[in-house]
């Protein structure tokens, strides 16, 4: 029994069901298959991102190379502006940046130099806040992230572990790419054409619109991997885990494009965190367009874990409990409590099965899937 249909539970039973041969029956509470990162088309017939923005980017050719088995791609170089003091602006930041919002001409030796000058020296960065001030400074700090990091988790950068902000880097150049992974694409068709391919075969079952509890002591199972949260699995025996939750505002426009890029960034005073314009990142065509608002909030699904060092302990009693626990898998977000990138639970998931298999990691990749097995999934509602 695989509890999640997301990335983590379907890399997992197309694994086990085609490279092992093993019957798998893929349980989830949601009405559809792959997890935060489902897509669909909306009434308008635009194809959108239910729980936001999904985009995949990888250094792995092994990660690349087996979801490539599912999907073909289309090329996607992601870029994010943010509006501060009535402009957008490239970020991460980057020469550009500075340039335009100072009225500057820098070059990027001279960027380093202007750095440099307003940095604040910090020894070892603990906080968020930490990491930007010894970066760029206090001003920078202040325009780009305090108050998108204040929305975004309901807290201070002073008050969050400095590897919230140490994702984002800061450059000299006029790179202006969110990301600089080898691999940079989206799903041909979609993440859910994707993962429908994932799933078809007939050692797999989908249970959807159903809790693994209300089915656990009727269907017999040899063992389980777990992707929910962890502390539900143990019934929040050492309280709750923290997470930030978000709120999603669509909006359909009768333009064909809103925004000059995919997603821009709010770090000011309005109440939601960033916009995203999806045919940036699918590539339709359509006459109308489709954006979404995300609002963070305290309540809902979660989604970010909040990476505090009281949150860190608690998390290692959970571990402690599911090490102990024979016969059971924890992996993916929710069921290690890390924030993960999509390539990265991908990775997770394979290593898993290889050490359920007997191989190592790159070793089940290669195993083949049976060309015979497509057709053959079964999913029940």
């Amino acid at each position: 029994m695989i509890v999640g249909a997301g990335f983590a539970g379907s890399v997992a039973a197309e694994r086990l069901a085609a490279g092992l041969g093993k019957k798998v029956l893929l349980v989830d509470k949601r009405p559809h298959i792959g997890g935060n990162a489902y897509d669909h088309h909306d009434e308008h017939g635009i194809l959108v991102h239910r729980y936001g923005p999904h985009i995949f980017h990888t250094n792995s050719r092994e990660v690349f190379d087996y979801l490539s088995r599912f999907t073909g791609w289309r090329q996607y170089q992601h870029r994010v502006l943010a509006c501060v003091d009535g402009q957008l602006l490239p970020i991460p930041i980057n020469l550009d940046t500075v340039n335009r919002l100072y009225g500057l001409s820098l070059t990027s030796f001279e960027l380093e130099k202007f750095f440099a000058s307003v940095a604040e020296p910090i020894g070892v960065p603990r906080t968020s806040e930490d990491v930007i001030v010894g970066k760029v400074g206090r001003e920078l700090y202040e325009k780009f992230f305090r108050k998108y990091t204040r929305k975004q988790w309901g807290l201070d950068p002073s008050e969050l572990d400095a590897q919230v902000t140490a994702r984002v880097p800061v450059r000299t150049n006029r790179d202006d790419r969110y990301f600089t992974d080898t691999y940079q694409a989206m799903p041909q068709h979609g993440f859910t054409r994707m993962f429908e391919r994932m799933l078809d075969h007939p050692n797999i079952h989908v249970l959807l619109n159903t809790d693994y509890r209300d089915i656990e002591g009727i269907i017999p199972y040899r063992e389980m991997i777990y992707t929910g949260p962890i502390d539900e699995y143990f019934d929040f025996r050492f309280g709750k885990l923290p997470y930030r939750c978000l709120d999603f505002r669509f909006e359909t426009h009768d333009t064909r494009q809103v925004q000059p890029v995919a997603v821009v960034n709010y770090p000011n005073e309005y109440a939601y965190t960033r916009v995203t314009e999806f045919k940036h990142l699918t590539g339709q065509a359509h006459a109308r367009s489709t954006l979404v608002y995300e609002y963070p909030c305290d309540e809902g699904d979660p989604y970010y874990p909040v990476p505090r060092p009281e949150n860190a302990e608690l998390y290692r009693r959970y571990q402690q409990l599911a090490e102990a626990t024979r016969g059971v898998h924890f992996v993916g977000r929710l069921a290690t409590y890390k924030y993960y990138n999509m390539d990265q639970v991908v990775a997770q998931s394979l290593a898993l099965c290889a050490r359920l298999m007997g191989l190592r990691r790159a070793e089940l990749v290669e195993v083949a899937t049976d060309a015979g097995a497509v057709g053959g999934r079964r999913m029940y509602r």
